[in-house]
């Protein structure tokens, strides 16, 4: 294995992790925007903000760590992605800075009417982000990223590949989100929540599904090289996640949150990992290979040397957030 791919795995486990993680934080603006009203659906809002708060910008950490391999680590393709697609790429960073923006000041609003709109803002937001960073993937895996850069702003992105892209992406968030929320309602004793929340994440995760499925049909047109390569060697992973959120489904059905939580992970996980292999061993598919896309081997180097301190020193301390959200101590706070 070169070193430009073993930078290019390190690269591509952020984005697996961005994936999860920022997934599910994404997720949850689905089901704040469809919670109801300030009274029908306060109970919600009030667990979204719970469940979310100590980790929502820690998340970020994976998308800043993708983009700083990318651009040192493989500089023509990252000036190529980002000049062709700078498009739905500036749209998720407002994306992301106006949900940020809006989920702060909804806590601290003045009037009901100002907790609305910022609880709107943080709503929509958490959809068009997911959306447009796999409307942008859809098109680096398509093909439509030309190796010299500065491709056609719109052509580039708007095609069946990248749309369903982006609704795969917003689908996932919400499927996990939905499942992760569930759990957390029904172990902070939420129990009428926690029902509905298992219905509506069951409608969801069926609903995304189809949705990954019926996708592959449109992409076998509109990206020969991708689609063989799901069909091939990705296939035995879009098989692994069609079970594994066939058995989160049941699960849910059986009230089985905390293995579920586990099976929305690994569904999710592998199809992004399925959307990797397909893609290998280009960097921009049809464009530049991963070992023509990488920069001098002493950079690659050096970028080993940062993960492996990443690992080391914000690995373990993220770890920990996380279980600490996941103590009883913290529950009883909710």
């Amino acid at each position: 294995m070169s070193l430009a791919v073993v930078v290019a795995l390190a690269m591509f486990a952020g984005i697996v992790l961005y994936g999860l993680f920022g997934g599910a934080d994404f997720g949850s603006g689905f089901f704040d925007l469809t919670a109801g009203g300030s009274e029908r659906g306060g109970e919600l809002r009030i667990l979204i903000d719970h469940s979310i708060g100590p980790v929502w910008e820690a998340n970020h950490v994976w998308l800043i760590y993708i983009l700083v391999i990318w651009w040192t680590g493989f500089p023509v393709s990252f000036a190529a992605a980002t000049t062709t697609l700078m498009l739905p790429l500036a749209l998720a960073l407002v994306g992301i800075v106006l949900r940020g923006a809006s989920f702060a000041f909804r806590k601290y609003s003045a009037t009901l009417a100002q907790a609305r709109l910022f609880g709107a803002v943080f709503a929509g937001s958490s959809l068009i982000t997911p959306f447009f960073l796999g409307a942008a993937a859809g098109a680096v895996a398509s093909g439509r990223v030309p190796a010299e850069g500065n491709g056609d702003p719109l052509d580039s992105w708007l095609h069946p590949t990248s749309l369903f892209g982006g609704l795969i992406a917003v689908g996932t968030c919400a499927f996990l989100a939905g499942v992760f929320l569930t759990a957390d309602a029904a172990r902070s004793g939420h129990g009428v929540l926690a029902e509905t929340l298992r219905t509506r994440t069951l409608g969801v995760g069926a609903a995304t599904g189809v949705i990954v499925f019926v996708a592959l049909v449109p992409i076998k047109q509109d990206s020969p090289t991708l689609s063989d390569r799901l069909l091939g060697p990705a296939a035995p992973l879009i098989v692994a996640s069609a079970v594994a959120g066939s058995a989160t489904l049941v699960l849910l059905l059986r009230r089985r949150y905390g293995p579920a939580r586990l099976g929305a992970a690994a569904a999710v996980a592998s199809v992004l990992i399925g959307w990797g292999v397909a893609q290998y061993p280009w960097m921009l598919v049809d464009e530049v290979k991963i070992a023509d896309a990488a920069g001098a081997p002493a950079t690659l180097w050096g970028l080993l040397v940062v993960v492996g301190l990443a690992g080391v020193i914000v690995v373990p301390a993220l770890a920990y957030l996380f279980w600490l959200t996941q103590s009883e101590r913290w529950t009883q706070e909710a």
